[in-house]
């Protein structure tokens, strides 16, 4: 009798211990590990290309997304949101964080970022490296360091240099994230076909990993198949696979020197 309670009571607490363990696994699997930046082209070029318009309403349902960890959109542990380029060469931005868009709707994120970046003021310059040096300062100060990094850009992808009267997508300089974290993945959303491959390929990088979409497909997340009518937003399956397959697609490292 007291071999078969000793038995019952082991056996009790060894289930009450991988409980605990898978509850503590899971816990911590839940858990925000990944840091976020967004960058919004502000230039002229790009606020007038026909495409800034559509870009924030999707960049608002996409936050909303990604913050509220809604569907497969994975919640960031913390966002920035910034400008990319200004008035000026090297012209420090301000990074909004995340608290600028937690417990807002949809249309409340939509109408801070028109606030933010108001189409009737573009600036001169698209500076993506003042940008990447931005981020990397971001990421040292707020003790950010090892973290996953997801930065994403809405932007036509055009740099303001050009050599030989051609624009150089060599003067791209990726080197101040390329320490930053195992995992820096950047995405370029609302480009072209052609300035796409050039920044796949001669865009200097040995780990970053570089995702770009065309303006072209970005604009299909409002086909009605896609994002379906009079449909709660966390009831959106089709547009949640679409952001999944074409914004948010898992990207292989590709060194280019």
């Amino acid at each position: 009798m007291k071999t078969h309670m000793a038995m019952t009571i082991a056996m009790a607490l060894l289930l009450a211990t991988t409980q605990t363990g898978c509850d503590l696994a899971g816990a911590e699997s839940d858990t925000p590990r990944h840091t976020m930046f967004i960058g919004v082209d502000i230039s002229g070029s790009y606020m007038n290309s026909g495409h800034f318009n559509d870009s924030m309403e999707f960049l608002a349902y996409y936050i909303y997304g990604h913050v509220n960890g809604i569907g497969d959109m994975e919640r960031p542990a913390t966002l920035f949101v910034s400008s990319i380029g200004g008035a000026k060469v090297d012209e420090a931005k301000t990074f909004f964080p995340i608290q600028s868009f937690q417990n807002k709707t949809v249309e409340e994120i939509h109408a801070t970022l028109v606030e933010m970046f108001p189409k009737e003021s573009p600036n001169p310059f698209t500076d993506y490296n003042a940008f990447f040096e931005q981020v990397a300062h971001t990421v040292r100060s707020k003790n950010l360091v090892l973290r996953p990094i997801s930065i994403v850009m809405i932007s036509d992808g055009i740099p303001d240099v050009t050599r030989n009267g051609k624009t150089s997508f060599e003067s791209v300089s990726l080197a101040p994230l390329e320490r930053l974290a195992r995992s820096v993945t950047l995405r370029l959303l609302y480009t072209d076909a052609v300035v796409g491959k050039s920044w796949q390929t001669q865009v200097s990088r040995k780990r970053i990993k570089i995702w770009t979409q065309d303006s072209d497909v970005m604009r299909s997340w409002r086909d009605p198949k896609i994002m379906l009518a009079d449909v709660p937003f966390d009831q959106q399956p089709h547009f949640f696979g679409w952001v999944s397959d074409n914004v948010d697609f898992g990207v292989r490292a590709r060194r280019v020197d």
